[in-house]
């Protein structure tokens, strides 16, 4: 721990696992106190096994082995109401907020004229909406605090197009736009909003079933994990199939952090090289 975050506090959706997780985890190895939530259930339309109350308990149990300070609260990004009752609470057991890492996010799949209505709404409505509100609840108290950091997790699908997720490209390229706007909304709270823009990472979103045979449609079953890694390598320069959470986390901390101190309004890739493709 060096300290990067000390003294500070971070609100952290989509907190029980993934790349949520490893930004709770990271940022209190630097000092920051955790305020964090997640939906820990199902999201109708979306096939990838949810998260559960058992993984946000697994973070609280990571964070604190480091001795680190966390609240959280099981919360669906698409309650605004809840969010700010959230966010509240953590504000006032931790005497503010300076930093939010709008992560929380679903994954699912089908081609852009055969997907439902339903599908395509709520994508929209947890992956970009879910982020306005994550802002809308948070930002109040980082401009009560004098300022602060704002990381929006978007995707390469933010910064290009992919095959048969136009619904998740049009909400992440969204995010993209929120963010440029907001940092002109809240610069002069000395308030800084940017991006970071993961390529595959290796959590349960993609780890399951639904996503590998997307991405194996030759394999008459699911594929492996190696089986997988061996078709995803190939959307990335570098020579691995995807990144860890850390990964993301790491981007995260720097955006958070002073060392970041002039960096607004940044899309920041951490996809091993995938926009390039």
């Amino acid at each position: 721990m060096t300290g990067r975050l000390a003294g500070k506090t971070a609100f952290i959706t989509g907190v029980a696992r993934g790349i949520g997780r490893a930004q709770a985890v990271r940022f209190a190895e630097e000092g920051a106190a955790i305020v964090g939530v997640d939906i820990c259930g199902p999201v109708e339309s979306v096939q990838v096994p949810a998260s559960t109350p058992e993984d946000i308990d697994e973070t609280v149990r990571l964070v604190e082995e480091r001795g680190g300070h966390i609240v959280t609260d099981t919360v669906d990004v698409r309650d605004l109401d809840a969010l700010r009752t959230a966010a509240d609470r953590g504000a006032d057991r931790f005497g503010g907020l300076d930093i939010v890492c709008a992560t929380a996010g679903i994954t699912s799949r089908e081609y852009a004229v055969d997907m439902t209505e339903s599908m395509w709404q709520t994508m929209l409505d947890v992956n970009l909406t879910g982020v306005w509100n994550t802002c809308a609840a948070a930002i109040p108290h980082l401009i009560r605090s004098g300022g602060g950091s704002v990381v929006l997790v978007s995707s390469i699908a933010g910064l290009r197009g992919l095959l048969g997720v136009a619904h998740y490209t049009a909400a992440k390229h969204g995010v993209v736009g929120l963010m440029r706007s907001l940092a002109i909304d809240v610069a002069s709270h000395g308030i800084r909003v940017n991006c970071v823009h993961p390529t595959n990472v290796d959590t349960p979103l993609i780890q399951n079933d639904v996503v590998r045979s997307a991405f194996r449609p030759d394999l008459s079953r699911p594929p492996t994990r190696d089986e997988f890694a061996e078709s995803a390598m190939r959307m990335n320069l570098l020579p691995v199939p995807w990144v860890d959470p850390v990964d993301v986390a790491n981007a995260s901390l720097f955006l958070a952090s002073d060392e970041a101190r002039y960096i607004t309004s940044a899309s920041l890739p951490v996809d091993a090289g995938a926009t390039q493709r």
